[in-house]
């Protein structure tokens, strides 16, 4: 009777296979890959377990997206273009043990947008431009092990962040650009073994937080700005293996770990190390590793040299100096070779201030709520035509969205020094006085969108030197607010979408110096200046999709040698001439140049592309080839959908190439007639080309063979099967 259930609703679910989608009833997967799919099909199998829709453009998953598919275990949402996730757009999927959100373009956590995922084991949502993580965003995964926040935007974690991840094994916070923690940030994570905070912007080793993480036993710092260890700084009860590696150390307190017992392995290549002390309270060490230090291996060096031999512990190092044991290895040093010299040590770094603390004595304005375990203030949604005041002076978080205060006066926000994240969307502003965020000294995330703003005098950020983010999305901006960077000097992030700015001009970015990510979408730019990008030297992410270019800026991105992504998605330009992308040929990772009405690639426009470009974006244009990309061979995602390519012998390279690759790229020919609709993989009008039989010829019958077979299954199951995710189809 279960048999003949299972095979009735398996009839069922074939008969209800979208139409984009491939569906193996056996294994319960369905997989609509690289579509143009900009919703989640509803017709989707009732018990399909693992679902994969990589490659779509979702842009926002909406509350209940998933309630027809509550038996969903895996849920693959990588590079979908997804920006938003509503709250609710994961409930009802109680079983669901996987979720990967991977490179899409998701800015914020809210608090219940992961609601009712109380079975997730893996969460993974790296390479979004997550900036902030809402207090409780993670309060419904109890089942959680793995969460990869890598590649995002953070710059601050609050405390109490992740809490309810009671049994979190492995937290990866890599390449972001942290340089604040909130002492509790780790402070719910009982079970967490460990921690990847490597290629942050910390500055000082985070000791009060990290030690909270009494089970750690890994903990990786390696690729951030800590110049000195201090004494006592790390107290990890279970810390096993400790990576402090290709920072920019230059001082080691002799009882920095003495308050991690169980430290066995130490890392610490590629810093500014001449020597070490002995690390008195290290006893369990086992390893220490010292490649890449300019080590001076004088009578200064003796006594870690001696407690080496002392504490069996084994180096990794070599001398840089004197000159007489430049490249000898610490280990085959001996005493009397390390003689003294005139050179001093160099004086122990001045221990770190203390940072003041407030105990918050003031109460919670009239109206509002204010919570004193998140240090979070609110009065969202309030009607309120005034800036409250009085606020906690602990206050982290406060968030006046929705309300009407029209001005923003100055000092609008007295005794708030600790305030790191101020939210004013959706409140009617139409300025901001010079001084208005006086005294915020410790402010990294400011929130103006959906304003009225069209310009910003520079003395309003008087104060506020701190800033990283900066939000000014669908204001009423003609051009970028020229002046206002010099008194940011650490702004990160930039946000002006959907504004009216008609063009860059040389100066509009005066000194944003350290600016990484600047987001331009859905202006109405039609010019930048050569200049105009100058000062952005760090810029990594430059958005400049729903604009009105018809060329490629190519003047304007010389000097940009970290650009990392390129997105000139949705502008009007129609041809793409010779080495239009040469000045960020070394750098480049991601370009999209999608729905453009592109007409015509010249063959030498990719010029100095190659290896690095890991995804293209080609999709939705008008031209009827492309030029050779035998040189893209780190490809990760190739595009090439709704293109009408012409499958004659001209194409027959790309034909070759994409039969090489195992991706799907979704090209299918546009013309002649005989081919149009089919998959330029799979076209015969190659096969009587000039060349053809230079390898294609003896692969035809097998290929037909193939297909026969695919036919003849397809025939019994009522679709194609699928042999897991693993299998690309292009």
């Amino acid at each position: 009777g279960l048999l003949l259930l299972a095979a009735a609703l398996g009839a069922t679910a074939a008969a209800r296979c979208p139409a984009p989608c491939v569906c193996d009833n056996l294994r319960a997967h369905v997989l609509c890959l690289n579509g143009s799919l900009t919703a989640i099909p509803d017709t989707i199998p009732e018990l399909t377990r693992k679902l994969d829709l990589r490659g779509n453009s979702f842009m926002v998953i909406p509350a209940g997206a998933f309630l027809a598919t509550p038996y969903l275990t895996h849920l693959d949402l990588r590079h979908c273009k997804v920006e938003r996730l509503e709250e609710g757009a994961f409930r009802g999927l109680g079983r669901l043990v996987y979720l990967n959100l991977a490179s899409n373009g998701i800015a914020l956590l809210y608090q219940e947008s992961l609601d009712g995922l109380f079975s997730l084991q893996q969460l993974i949502l790296e390479g979004n431009r997550i900036e902030e993580i809402q207090p409780g965003a993670f309060g419904h995964l109890a089942s959680l092990t793995v969460l990869d926040l890598r590649a995002n935007a953070l710059v601050y974690l609050p405390d109490m962040i992740f809490q309810g991840l009671q049994v979190l094994r492995w937290l990866r916070l890599s390449h972001n650009a942290l340089h604040v923690l909130g002492t509790e940030a780790f402070a719910a994570l009982p079970a967490l073994r460990r921690l990847s905070l490597d290629h942050n912007e910390l500055q000082a080793l985070p000791g009060e937080a990290l030690a909270r993480l009494d089970g750690a036993t890994r903990l990786d710092l390696g690729h951030n700005p800590i110049t000195y260890v201090a004494e006592e700084a790390l107290a990890m009860a279970s810390l096993r293996h400790l990576f402090l590696d290709h920072a920019s150390l230059q001082d080691v307190a002799p009882d920095a770990f003495a308050r991690s017992p169980q430290l066995r392995i130490l890392d610490l290549r590629e810093n500014q190390l001449q020597g070490l002390p002995p690390l008195a309270g290290a006893g369990g060490l086992v390893r220490v590793s010292l490649d890449g230090n300019p080590l001076l291996c004088s009578c200064l060096l003796r006594p870690f040299h001696k407690w080496l031999a002392r504490a069996r512990v084994q180096a990794e190092g070599a001398c840089a100096a004197p000159p007489a044991l430049r490249g000898r290895s610490l280990n085959s040093l001996k005493s009397p070779e390390m003689r003294c010299s005139r050179l001093q040590p160099p004086p122990s770094p001045t221990a770190l201030p203390e940072q003041p603390s407030s105990a918050g004595s003031r109460q919670c304005p009239r109206g509002c709520v204010c919570s004193p375990d998140f240090r979070h203030g609110s009065c969202e949604n309030r009607d309120l035509r005034e800036i409250p005041r009085d606020f906690p002076e602990d206050t982290r978080l406060l968030d006046l969205r929705r309300n009407r205060f029209r001005t923003v006066p100055p000092n609008a926000f007295p005794g708030l020094k600790e305030l790191v994240s101020l939210h004013l969307q959706r409140c009617s502003i139409r300025e901001l006085q010079p001084g208005a965020l006086q005294g915020l000294e410790s402010l990294v995330y400011l929130y103006l969108t959906d304003n009225h703003l069209s310009t910003l005098e520079a003395a309003a950020f008087e104060g506020a030197r701190q800033l990283a983010y900066l939000d000014l999305d669908h204001n009423a901006f003609t051009r970028v607010p020229a002046g206002t960077f010099w008194l940011l000097p650490n702004l990160i992030s930039l946000h002006l979408q959907h504004n009216a700015i008609g063009e860059l001009v040389e100066g509009d970015l005066a000194g944003a110096r350290g600016l990484r990510w600047l987001y331009l979408a859905g202006n109405a730019i039609r010019h930048i200046a050569p200049a105009a990008l100058a000062p952005t030297k760090m810029l990594e992410k430059l958005q400049l999709e729903g604009n009105h270019l018809s060329e490629v800026p190519t003047a304007a991105l010389w000097g940009l040698p970290a650009l990392s992504e390129l997105k000139l998605s949705r502008n009007p330009i129609k041809h793409m001439g010779d080495g239009v992308f040469l000045p960020v040929a070394s750098s480049l990772q991601h370009l999209y140049l999608d729905n453009m009405g592109l007409e015509q690639i010249s063959p030498h426009a990719f010029t100095g592309l190659g290896p690095k470009i890991r995804s293209l974006y080609l999709e939705n244009n008008k031209m009827s080839n492309i030029p050779n990309m035998n040189n893209f061979t780190g490809l990760e995602i190739l595009n090439l959908q709704d293109v009408p390519f012409h499958c004659d012998c001209q194409l027959l390279p790309l034909h070759r190439w994409i039969n090489k690759l195992n991706l799907c790229v979704g090209a299918t020919c546009g013309s002649p007639a005989e081919a149009q609709g089919l998959k330029v993989k799979l076209s015969t009008t190659f096969q009587t080309c000039p060349g053809w039989g230079q390898g294609e010829a003896g692969k035809t019958n097998p290929n037909k063979t193939k297909a026969a077979s695919k036919s003849s299954k397809k025939k019994r199951l009522g679709k194609s099967p699928v042999r897991g995710f693993s299998k690309s189809r292009a």
